[in-house]
């Protein structure tokens, strides 16, 4: 195990987390210690097993601020995918005690901005602040196929697509419009997530777009919160792609979720396929949903849940 350490002052191995990174060889497994500080800096890192652990999410943060309608060097606008704060792929990502931040603006403005784009086969994040506007965090991979021109320009856009396993621990997800999504089978533990107000007419939690036979998004035991979000105005999610799926058990709601819970993508014809489900939901955005959304018994639940841990949560 190599360990590398990260100081904004000067005094660690290295002063910024980019360098750290670049200085591990990609087959030895490191832990990389970055103290207090904010780092400005766009992370790429391509790793077969490492760690990176802040100071806490108060004290350490990586944050840069690309927007998808903002120009990029090569002359076409950024887009979604090369917006990214930090970009993570490999094999075996953990990640704790730390922020990471897009600061670029709200959508309206600037368009999507990602702060993590997880590409790791497993990837772990433990303690983590995830903040943003629109597309906060993206758990890869992309789909098969883009609907408009440039639509996946960026990382792994040409590349197969490989499924991926993830896991959120105790992490706060902040963002307005779609601000977790992607085709990702991922385990959401005892977070926060933060629904920012921007002033829209209507806001949406998570965008999935995985296949039929995977799990899609779930969500355990965490608080769907808001920024002073309008009663009534936040969907918990909308399929990305036709079979993506979320489901929010024994979750805890504020007023600003909508009643109907989920959102079909532009019309109900496109989302068909899609799987959302809920059980156990509490708070003033509980509510008896439509057939849109599948309630699941007990049993249905505990058993999604199990399925979920074994596949997503670190060994």
């Amino acid at each position: 195990m190599l360990n590398i350490t990260v100081a904004a002052d000067g005094s660690g191995d290295f002063a910024s987390v980019s360098e750290a990174v670049l200085a591990v060889p990609y087959a030895c497994a490191a832990e990389v210690r970055i103290g207090p500080g904010v780092y400005r800096e766009k992370l790429v890192c391509e790793k077969q097993d490492i760690t990176l652990i802040g100071a806490g999410p108060d004290k350490t943060c990586i944050v840069w601020g690309d927007g998808g309608r903002l120009p990029h060097p090569d002359g076409r606008p950024t887009h979604t995918f090369r917006s990214y704060t930090a970009f993570f792929s490999g094999e075996r990502l953990r990640v704790e005690d730390l922020t990471i931040e897009n600061d670029a603006g709200p959508g309206a403005q600037v368009g999507q901005a990602v702060a993590a784009y997880v590409d790791s086969a497993h990837a772990a994040f433990v303690n983590v602040r995830l903040l943003g506007n629109q597309d906060t965090l993206f758990c890869a991979p992309l789909p098969e196929k883009e609907r408009e021109k440039d639509g996946f320009l960026g990382p792994r856009g040409l590349a197969p697509r490989r499924p991926t396993a993830q896991y959120y621990q105790h992490c706060e997800i902040a963002g307005d419009i779609d601000f977790i999504f992607g085709g990702a089978d991922a385990l959401f533990e005892q977070c926060t997530i933060r629904t920012v107000n921007n002033h829209l007419p209507a806001s949406y939690v998570t965008a999935p777009s995985g296949s039929a036979e995977g799990l899609g998004f779930v969500f355990w035991d965490c608080d769907f919160v808001s920024d002073g979000c309008p009663a009534g105005t936040v969907f918990l999610g909308r399929p990305w792609r036709p079979t993506g799926k979320t489901a929010v058990l024994d979750c805890r709601l504020g007023a600003h979720i909508a009643p109907e819970g989920f959102s079909p993508w532009q019309s109900r014809t496109d989302s068909d396929l899609a799987c959302f489900a809920e059980a156990g939901s509490t708070g003033a955005g509980a509510a008896a949903r439509g057939g849109w959304v599948k309630q699941l018994d007990s049993a249905q639940a505990a058993d999604l849940l199990k399925r979920a841990r074994k596949l997503c949560r670190p060994e």
